[in-house]
């Protein structure tokens, strides 16, 4: 049964005009569930039941369209799971729904998320056509005793394949990659980086493993670098991608100029996101209110309910009180932060109302400020944590 809690007092929030709206599709299947990931995804021990999960999906769009009649998606992003392992005709079907029940900008930005176990020509060059025009490829390494650790089911030649493949369809693709690895030294990091480089890909992201509850890691520990090689490694990274051209433009995403990530960049400005599939959660704007959803987690759970009418789990509002925080959350992981003006903009409150909280981040070093920008200051990158309790 569907929990959905009544809004609390709203005064104080008003919005002169909606955010951006993005659409983030989850589909859970992987092949095999790594023992990092904490995500909502669901190994495929049998036949995944592609269309009906399909027909859930553009069932689950069609009861959001009350919610966000009119608004223009500007970004898609197919997240999971392994969304690759889904068949072009399929993709095929739920765009052709989507561009049916909802204006999606001709310029939008859709991306697919890619295992390198899963690429095949034919296929890629057939996602390409039909309109997804941006890859995530999940390498995570490019080392073969890295990816064994990582339980990753390709290895190191497929990595460098899935990268040509993309070459031969994509000319905007983000190479996915994880340091602080079992076993890895400073120099193994930084040579992941160095091949990532040397392919060429527009877009990088570097994230530190990071062992989380309800993961086969968090069970089993492994020995991975102390905090102060992980620092060091962070650092080195940040300097190598720099070096070679790249923009460090949020805690660990680096682009070529101009190639920044449009959908992600959406959340951490706190723009609108509807997320639809099997768990995904989303945040919506209206003039006086701003919450969240999330749906059914279970993927055939959600099918059923999705396809009954009833794809909403939770839905809750963010309260004034709350905004402050969720807004820092995300602006404050942009390394150029965003402009003074975003606040109000996107949360529906006047930024005088955080002063006292902003002059004691100014004050700790963590942000700057001045009549145009709130950025995080290096020191408040680094310690990204405590700049956002501020905020509570």
């Amino acid at each position: 049964m569907s929990v959905v809690t009544s809004p609390p007092t709203r005064a104080g929030i008003q919005l002169k005009q909606l955010p951006p709206l993005a659409l983030y599709v989850h589909i859970p299947w992987c092949i095999r569930k790594c023992p990092y990931c904490d995500f909502n995804s669901h190994e495929a021990r049998e036949a995944i039941p592609e269309s009906r999960y399909v027909d859930a999906l553009i069932a689950d769009l069609e009861q959001a369209v009350p919610t966000v009649y009119g608004r223009e998606i500007h970004t898609v992003f197919f997240g999971g799971g392994t969304p690759s392992l889904f068949s072009p005709e399929s993709f095929d079907r739920f765009l052709s729904a989507v561009r049916a029940i909802l204006p999606l900008r001709l310029d939008a930005e859709i991306t697919l998320e890619a295992n390198p176990g899963t690429f095949e020509a034919g296929k890629f060059a057939a996602f390409r056509a039909l309109g997804i025009n941006r890859l995530s490829i999940g390498i995570q390494s490019f080392d073969a005793k890295f990816l064994k650790a990582l339980g990753r089911v390709h290895d190191d030649a497929e990595a460098h394949r899935a990268i040509d493949i993309a070459r031969a369809s994509f000319d905007n693709f983000n190479v996915d990659l994880m340091y602080a690895l079992p076993g890895q030294s400073i120099d193994e990091a930084l040579a992941d980086i160095a091949v990532a480089v040397d392919t060429g890909a527009p877009h990088v992201s570097a994230y530190h493993l990071t062992i989380e509850p309800n993961t086969y890691f968090h069970r089993y520990p492994p020995s991975v670098p102390d905090d102060d090689v992980a620092a060091t490694m962070q650092e080195r990274i940040e300097a190598r991608l720099d070096a070679a051209g790249y923009r460090h433009y949020e805690t660990s995403a680096f682009a070529q100029p101009g190639r920044e990530a449009r959908h992600n960049v959406n959340y951490w400005q706190f723009g609108d996101y509807l997320g639809i599939g099997a768990g995904a959660h989303g945040k919506l704007s209206l003039r006086d209110r701003i919450f969240r959803q999330m749906r059914h987690r279970h993927p055939r759970d959600y099918m059923d309910k999705a396809l009954a009418g009833n794809a909403i789990q939770t839905e809750q509002d963010v309260t004034p009180a709350e905004l402050p925080f969720e807004f820092m959350m995300n602006a404050l992981r942009l390394t150029d932060g965003v402009p003074a003006e975003l606040y109000a903009a996107r949360t529906g409150l006047p930024l005088h109302a955080i002063r006292t909280s902003l002059d004691q981040a100014e004050t700790l070093a963590l942000l700057e400020r001045d009549h145009a920008t709130l950025r995080p200051t290096l020191k408040g990158q680094r310690f990204l944590n405590e700049l956002l309790q501020i905020f509570l």
